[in-house]
């Protein structure tokens, strides 16, 4: 992979979880490698809504860098609260790999959390997503990629901080429309 390869982070904004039918900012940052910023795209999904798959598709394809994107980069299998992405579909609609990065592992707290809810659907889409692995001290979970392309990815994305500056940004820019100010740990 060219250090200036194109890769999309998308992450979500901050949101009131109790306002069900509240659109939730979801924000795409795309750099080039880990150090370049090239551009943000934009959409909205529902709060534990069922549309944020669709909308990243959306928001990729519309994009002008929608054929250069080597890699699609989400901080977390959902949005938007349990707004579940379907990663294997999102990869086929696209046809670019995808890639969940997460700093902990959550082991099955999102499926219990599922389960407990009776969101069978989404726990079939977490379960689909396949098993999570450890690479260089990151949780990963991937549709489209080897372990050597997940390795390489975050080699040349993770430049300043223990993330990929891609997600990185997208929590900043994210937090910062919203809230007028970013705030936390991306």
């Amino acid at each position: 992979m060219k250090r200036e390869s194109r890769v999309l982070g998308v992450d979500d904004a901050p949101f009131d979880k109790d306002n069900k039918k509240e659109k939730v900012l979801v924000v795409g940052v795309v750099f080039r490698g880990g150090n370049f910023m090239d551009g943000v795209i934009s959409g909205n999904v529902l709060v534990d809504g069922e549309d944020a798959t669709d909308e990243i598709a959306r928001m990729v394809k519309d994009s002008k860098f929608y054929h250069d994107l080597k890699c699609i980069m989400l901080k977390g299998i959902a949005v938007a609260g349990l707004n579940v992405i379907d990663i294997k579909r999102l990869f086929k609609e696209t046809g670019i790999p995808v890639m969940v990065v997460m700093r902990k592992n959550p082991g099955k707290d999102i499926v219990s959390v599922l389960e407990k809810l009776g969101m069978d659907e989404k726990t079939r889409m977490v379960e689909k997503a396949g098993g999570i692995a450890e690479v260089n001290g990151l949780f990963i979970q991937s549709a489209g990629l080897e372990r050597s392309e997940i390795k390489e990815l975050l080699e040349v994305t993770v430049t300043r901080s223990g993330i990929p500056e891609p997600l990185r940004v997208a929590h900043l820019i994210a937090g910062g429309v919203v809230n007028g100010e970013s705030k936390g740990k991306a």
